[in-house]
Parts: C-alpha cells; structure tokens; sequence
C-alpha cells in the first residue's frame, strides 16, 4: 500500500531541478509514433522554458516514463515518479493508460495534466487534480457523426477491438447517429480477419467503415483489405481515433490510405506561435509535426506557467487550475468544469476532421471543423 506524499516535494532546495514526470508510449503495444510526437513536444518545450531561465532560476526536468499503453505500467510510473518528488506528471495519449495515471495520481496528491487522451471519464471519480488538454471523446466523435451525416452516410460499420475507449466512441456515435436516422453495425475485430470482415461488409448495407482498431495491426490490414475488395468500391473508411495522421500510415497504404477521414486537434491556420513551434517540430522530428506534438507542447507550457506561481506546491498547482490562461499553440488554454468528463478541462481545443488528399498523399484536407 502507497501512502500520499507531502504537498511540497521532499528533497528539492533552492536551485535543484523542478521535476515533472512524462509519461509516453515508446514501446509496443503502444502506439509508438505518437508517443515519438508527444514527447517531441514536451522536451522542446521544457527546453525553451529553460533557455528562459526555467522555473524560477531553476531548472525543469523531465522524468520520461514509457507506459506502452498498459495500464498497469501507467500506474506503477506515477507510483515510481511520485516518490521521486515531482512536482506534476504530464502526458499519455493511450485513454486506458491515461485514465489508470489519472487515477493513481489523483489517489496520491500528485497533479496530473493529461497531453492527448480524450476517454470521457478520465477518473473513476470526480478529481481536483486533474486536467486534460485533450477534447473529451464524446465532443470530438459527435463531431465526426456530424461529418458522417453531412456527407450522406447513415449506415456505419464499426471494425472494433475489444477496449473500454473504443466501446465508448462506438456509443457515442450510435446516440448522435440514431435520433437522425442512422444506425451503427459493430464487428469484433478480436473474432473477424480483415478477409471475415469484408465478407460481414457485402452482406450488409453500410456505406462507411470505421476502423476502430490498433496501428498498424490490424488497422492497416483491414484497410488494405477492404481497398482490394472490389465489392465494397466506393465504401467510405475512416479512422476517428487519427491513425491517417502520421506518416507510417502513408508509408504502409500509399494511395490506399488517402481519403480516410480522421480527427485531429489543430486550428485551421496557426497563429505566430504555433506556426515557430511547428517549424521547431519539424525539425526535431524531420517529419510534419501531428497535433500529438503540439498538445505536448502545450501540456509544458501550462505546467511551467503553473509551476512559476507556485514554486512546485503540489496542492498549489491542483487548485490553480481555474484560474489558468495559458497562450498555447492553439489558442488560449482555459479550464472548466464540463459535465461527465469529473476533471478540469479545456472545453474548447480545436476540433478537424480531416484526410490525405488522393491527388497529393502528403497533404491534409479539411472536410469539417467543430
């Protein structure tokens, strides 16, 4: 049994280092090249807010922990990084990851700013500790059954794993879909092959397919698969979760893997400062930066703004959450209360739906914005 630590870090004097633990899948089964793009963001991040005499005349460091999406491995790092005497952890794209980090530093005292998951209920109960840049799922996934409806589908298949985040985005899209005509067909990826499932696809009436699923296996598998099919010509597949967004996607499907819509979390045009951090982005990564590195951005930002205010108090910082107004990449960062996510949120990040264009695969189009 873990016993809370004291507010204010042990062991941290005048001119140590003001620590934040950074959690990142790095590793297998998560997903790796997002986890490449968050931590691009929260170091180059931390090493402008050193370059600018840190925090208070001390330095920040990042603790990196790699969760490669396991829960159990999310939890034990907060465990880990809270004796170490951070003064906050940040990160986490993977929601089943998130939520059990979330949830462990909630019981432990320790402020936890979520980069990139968008589960609804980061918490199993409502927590002052917690914060999440992120949209939650259910405003991000209403927005794409918006782009689904607009476009003409009414009939959706769900290609889904097994997993409490994607039973909640298929639930989402069922009550947005339902009240306006359209109805939902689930198929258990854990059963099917991408072959099972372009035979489930003929015998229905769907006009779009959603891969609810891991990258690349077996999302990649399946679209492949469904592209080839010459049955299902003209299917719509899209990838709410964001798969399309990063460039081993395009590496793995070529022109296969244009027009499929997916979200993403980005203004249609970057102000000053997201268009520099973008260009350091794409430097440090020598690819287009994902809004994955831009949420780790300003995950730091916020932190040391924070952290500037309050010296690294641990209680101190939870309570300031209201009360944050943090210039970020992509707009200014404010948190509230929002109903059923129990945590302090950005109520308005920036929502796209988005595909790579089928005549240039390397650019992005925008198809919706909520």
């Amino acid at each position: 049994m873990s016993t809370p630590p004291s507010s204010r870090p042990a062991g941290q004097p005048d001119g140590s280092p003001v620590r934040i633990g950074a959690l990142v899948p790095l590793t297998r089964p998560g997903w790796v090249e997002a986890g490449r793009h968050l931590l691009a963001g929260l170091e180059l991040a931390a090493g402008e807010v050193n370059d600018a005499g840190g925090i208070g005349g001390r330095p920040l460091e990042l603790l990196v922990r790699d969760t490669a999406a396991d829960p159990r491995r999310a939890a034990a790092a907060v465990e880990e990084l809270a004796r170490l005497g951070v003064a906050a952890v940040a990160g986490e794209y993977h929601s089943v990851a998130a939520r059990a980090a979330a949830t462990r530093a909630d019981a432990l005292g320790v402020p936890f700013l979520c980069s990139s998951a968008v589960l609804d209920a980061l918490t199993e109960d409502p927590s002052d500790r917690v914060a999440r840049l992120a949209p939650p799922q259910s405003r991000g996934w209403r927005i794409y059954a918006d782009f689904l409806l607009g476009a003409g589908h009414r009939r959706i298949a769900v290609a889904a794993e097994p997993s409490l985040y994607w039973a909640a985005g298929t639930r989402v899209l069922r009550e947005r879909l339902a009240p306006r005509g359209g109805t939902v067909v689930a198929l258990d990826m854990g059963a099917l092959t991408p072959a099972e499932v372009c035979e489930e696809l003929a015998g229905h009436r769907a006009t779009a397919l959603l891969l609810l699923a891991g990258h690349p296996e077996p999302a990649v598998p399946v679209a492949e698969a469904v592209r080839r099919d010459q049955r299902l010509a003209g299917m719509l597949i899209g990838a709410p979760a964001g798969q399309p967004e990063f460039a081993t996607w395009a590496a793995s499907l070529g022109e296969r893997g244009a027009a499929v819509p997916f979200l993403r979390y980005l203004p249609e045009r970057l102000g000053p400062l997201g268009a520099r951090v973008g260009t350091a982005l794409r430097e440090r990564l020598a690819q287009a930066p994902s809004f994955v590195a831009f949420e780790g951005y300003d995950t730091i930002t916020v932190l040391a703004e924070v952290l500037r205010s309050h010296g690294g108090d641990r209680a101190d910082t939870a309570a300031s959450w209201p009360r944050v107004a943090v210039e970020g990449t992509r707009g200014t960062i404010r948190f509230s209360r929002t109903p059923d996510t129990g945590v302090w949120q950005w109520a308005w990040p920036p929502v796209q739906v988005v595909d790579r264009d089928p005549a240039e695969p390397g650019r992005f189009r925008v198809l919706h914005s909520g």
